[in-house]
């Protein structure tokens, strides 16, 4: 039996996202938590790196809300001048691409994706995928 999450929404040590930080289950909790930590490297939030990370961030959270199966693992980090995002789903099923269509929905999010990151990792495991993507902040 898992250990409930905590009145903070933080999860509890044996969830899926390990305690490592809050539980992020938007677009909008995710862009906030990057924003969070590109202010503390210092990045400008209307720098050009910001934009890219958080257009990176969106998508990455979208694909794995719609696509998916929910979101099961959000994660980052800092090394040196790159921001790792790290974003867990449901699905064991690679993103693909589309052709983006202006007349229906989707079909640009894994196209910017793998425009806007230096190095992308997908990672299968037992019940889903995580996606990493590497962001240049410099």
């Amino acid at each position: 039996m898992s250990t409930p999450p905590a009145a903070d929404g933080t999860p509890g040590p044996d969830s899926p996202r390990g305690g490592d930080q809050p539980a992020v289950t938007t677009s909008a909790a995710a862009r906030r938590n990057v924003g969070e930590v590109l202010e503390r490297a210092g990045i400008r939030p209307d720098s050009v790196a910001a934009a890219d990370a958080l257009i990176v961030t969106t998508e990455l959270v979208t694909n794995a809300i719609r696509h998916g199966g929910g979101i099961i693992l959000f994660r980052t980090s800092l090394t040196g001048d790159a921001l790792h995002v790290l974003v867990g789903d449901a699905s064991t099923h690679p993103p693909t691409s589309r052709r983006g269509d202006p007349g229906r929905s989707g079909g640009y999010g894994w196209p910017l994706i793998q425009r806007l990151a230096e190095h992308i990792d997908i990672t299968p495991h037992p019940g889903g995928k995580t996606i990493e993507a590497v962001l240049r902040l410099s």
